[in-house]
């Protein structure tokens, strides 16, 4: 049998990245699977004159590597850790190193954009696996709540987030945002039984993906809720305030797309309301 894959941490000296530590440990130690704890030296912008200074650089990573090493044994004794420095741009370089792992974990950078956080959505683009991105003073929620956009391979999330909930004993709320028919009544356009036929199309992408739930996981407690008024990241902002988990879809090396368009993602992981996943959608096969 194959080693089990490890929950690979990406660590950095902010409170986020302790933060995103210790809830990767926690995950790891419950799943039974190795923590690797990795660190990268981003020496893209060093100059000749200044590359004296990289063994320094690579000393200081190897010291955080151990701290935070330490820092996961001493929360999770008996957990497999294992150091990792690496080295390149800080995105392509989890990205790269994700092949190897079941899940990235990274600290998000807060408000300060820019920083951890595009490099979280950058990993998230690449990776070959979830990623999960944490918050600091993010207290203990209760239940699961996942975002839907209607795409096939929205699925693969929905999957993920069932998966984690049966695992967990926690509920599940399956999110479906799109700003539809209010807002163009809002804007003056006259109500018809297009905008009802469009609000009825779309409840049928929530009731089928609740009906399969339901036969998947029989004893899942399963919520549907459809949104037509809030902007997506609000709607999920606000739904997943209180949250164990959040979950989103991503379908790599394009970006994110519809609901989980560039500005829904960042606004989201900029302040993620509680412990995010990016599930890593790998393109569906479809038949013509």
């Amino acid at each position: 049998m194959a080693p089990a894959k490890p929950i690979a941490v990406g660590v950095t000296d902010t409170s986020a990245s302790n933060a995103a530590l210790l809830w990767a440990a926690a995950r790891a130690n419950r799943l039974k699977c190795p923590l690797a704890v990795v660190n990268v030296v981003d020496d893209r912008w060093m100059a000749a004159e200044v590359l004296p200074y990289l063994e320094v650089i690579r000393e200081s990573g190897l010291g955080l590597l151990k701290e935070a090493g330490e820092k996961a044994t001493a929360a999770e004794p008996g957990l497999e850790v294992s150091l990792q420095l690496l080295e390149g741009g800080v995105g392509a370089a989890l990205g790269a190193y994700s092949k190897n792992a079941a899940m990235l974990v990274l600290g998000t950078s807060g408000r300060n954009r820019g920083a951890l956080t595009d490099r979280a959505l950058q990993a998230a683009a690449t990776a070959e696996c979830p990623v999960a991105v944490i918050g600091d003073g993010q207290a203990d929620g209760r239940g699961i709540l996942v975002g839907v956009d209607g795409s096939r391979e929205s699925t693969q999330a929905v999957a993920f987030a069932a998966a984690e909930a049966d695992a967990l004993g926690e509920e599940l709320t399956v999110l479906y945002a799109f700003t539809g028919p209010n807002r163009w009544i809002a804007a003056g356009l006259p109500q018809s039984s297009f905008a009802t036929h469009v609000v009825e199309e779309e409840q049928i992408v929530l009731s089928e993906t609740e009906a399969g739930l339901r036969q998947d996981y029989p004893d899942l407690v399963v919520h549907t809720v459809m949104e037509t008024v809030l902007e997506p990241a609000d709607a999920l902002l606000r739904a997943a305030s209180g949250a164990r988990l959040l979950v989103l879809g991503s379908r790599g090396k394009g970006g994110f797309e519809r609901l989980f368009l560039g500005s829904t993602a960042h606004a989201v992981l900029t302040q993620p309301p509680c412990p995010t996943v990016i599930t890593r959608m790998h393109k569906q096969q479809h038949s013509g």
